[in-house]
C-alpha cells in the first residue's frame, strides 16, 4: 500500500522488494514513503510526512541544513545515525527521481539505506528477520553464519561445562575415600609434599581403630563401615576446617594439623579424639565400641624429614602405643622402632 493508502503501484512493489530499507523523499524533504523494513526503526511514530533530517542524522560527508543542500551528495557514499534511540548507525546512497516515474510526484529523490557492520545490532535492537532484507542482500548469508556461529559456541559452552563437571567429579573421586568422603592415599601424599614444599612446620597423627576386627566378625561388614563413618565425623567435630583428615584404608584414618600447634596443644587434641572415638555408635539395636590409638610426629624444623620419615615416625609411635596396650597416644622419640608389619 502507498503512502496515501491507495493501490500499490508497481514502482512500490519494486522499491519494497528489492529495497526494504529505502525511503522516497520530496524535493521539500518529507518523506513520501518508507520501506516496511525501515519502518520497524521508527515504531512509535510513521514516517511518512516526517522530514528526513528529523528522522537521521547525517554524518559525513557534512551535515546540511536543508534538502537541498542533501542532494547535492547524490550519488555519493553517505553515513546516516537515526536521532532516536538506540541510533543506530546506517549507511546510504541517494538517486533522483525522474518526474513522473512516481505517481503524484514531480520531483524527489530514493535514499536506500542498509546497516553495514552495525546489522547485528539492528537485528537484536528492533526484531528484525530474514523478510527485513532484500532476498539477495548478502546480510542474510552472514546472519545464517553468526546463528550458526553463535550455536556452535553455545554448544562448545555447553560442552565445555559438561567437560568441567566430569573433570572436577573425576579429581573428586580420584582424592577422596568413597565411604566416609574424607581425602584418601593420593590426597594424603599431595597435602604432605604441598606442605614440606611450603616450608612449614606441622604434626601428623597416625590414628588406628583398637578392637575394630571384632566389631566386623560380630555384627558384620556393614556395622563396620558404621563405626568408619562415626569415627569420620567425629573426627572432623573434634578438628578445625584448616585441618586435613585422610582415612588411609581399612580403620586407619591420618590427620595432619596444618597449622603447627604446641605440643600441649596436640596432647589436648589427642586426648578429646580419644574420648569422642571411645563413644558408643548407634548400630541397629547394638551400641557398637571401639576405642583409638595415636602415634603423632611433629615436623618442627622446614626440610627436617621428608613424607615417609614422618609417617614412619607416626607408625612408630603408633606400635609403642599398641604394645603398651591401646587406647592412647605417644609421640615420636628418638628411640623407637617401625611399627612390624
Amino acid at each position: 500500500m502507498t503512502a496515501q493508502g491507495g493501490k500499490a503501484t508497481a514502482m512500490d512493489i519494486l522499491l519494497d522488494v528489492l529495497c526494504p530499507l529505502h525511503l522516497v523523499v520530496e524535493k521539500t524533504g518529507h518523506i513520501r514513503k518508507a520501506g516496511p523494513a525501515i519502518r520497524k526503526l521508527s515504531p512509535g511514530r510513521p514516517l511518512e510526512g516526517m522530514r528526513l533530517l528529523e528522522f537521521l542524522e547525517l554524518r559525513r560527508p557534512s551535515r546540511p541544513r536543508t534538502m537541498q543542500e542533501l542532494t547535492a551528495y547524490c550519488g555519493e557514499n553517505l553515513r546516516f545515525t537515526t536521532r532516536l534511540a538506540p541510533r543506530t548507525e546506517l549507511k546510504g546512497v541517494m538517486v533522483p527521481l525522474p518526474e513522473g516515474l512516481v505517481p503524484g510526484l514531480q520531483a524527489g529523490s530514493v535514499l536506500n539505506l542498509s546497516f553495514g557492520i552495525s546489522v547485528l545490532e539492528a537485528v537484536r535492537s528492533y526484531a528484525l528477520t530474514s523478510a527485513d532484507f532484500a532476498v539477495t542482500d548478502l546480510t542474510i548469508e552472514m546472519l545464517y553464519l553468526v546463528e550458526a556461529k553463535s550455536a556452535v559456541m553455545d554448544e562448545l559452552r555447553h560442552l565445555n561445562l559438561r567437560l568441567d563437571g566430569a573433570r572436577a567429579e573425576a579429581e573428586y573421586k580420584a582424592f577422596t575415600d568413597k565411604l566416609t568422603g574424607l581425602g584418601n592415599r593420593r590426597a594424603m601424599e599431595q597435602a604432605l609434599n604441598r606442605l614440606i614444599g611450603q616450608g612449614r612446620c606441622f604434626a601428623v597423627m597416625q590414628i588406628d581403630l583398637d578392637h575394630f576386627k571384632a566389631v566386623n566378625d560380630k555384627f558384620g561388614h556393614a556395622a563396620g563401615d558404621a563405626v568408619l563413618q562415626a569415627t569420620a565425623d567425629r573426627l572432623q567435630d573434634c578438628t578445625r576446617e584448616t585441618d586435613i583428615i585422610i582415612r588411609q584404608g581399612g580403620d586407619e584414618f591420618l590427620l595432619i594439623l596444618p597449622e603447627m600447634m604446641s605440643v600441649a596443644n596436640v596432647e589436648d587434641l589427642a586426648i578429646r579424639l580419644i574420648m569422642a572415638i571411645e563413644g558408643p555408635v548407634a548400630f541397629e539395636s547394638e551400641g557398637l565400641h571401639v576405642s583409638a590409638s595415636i602415634g603423632i610426629s611433629l615436623l618442627e624444623a622446614p626440610g627436617e624429614a621428608s613424607p615417609e620419615v614422618l609417617l614412619e615416625r607416626a607408625d612408630a609411635a603408633l606400635y609403642a602405643v599398641k604394645a603398651a596396650g591401646r587406647g592412647g597416644y605417644c609421640f615420636f622419640a628418638a628411640n623407637m622402632q617401625p611399627m612390624a608389619p
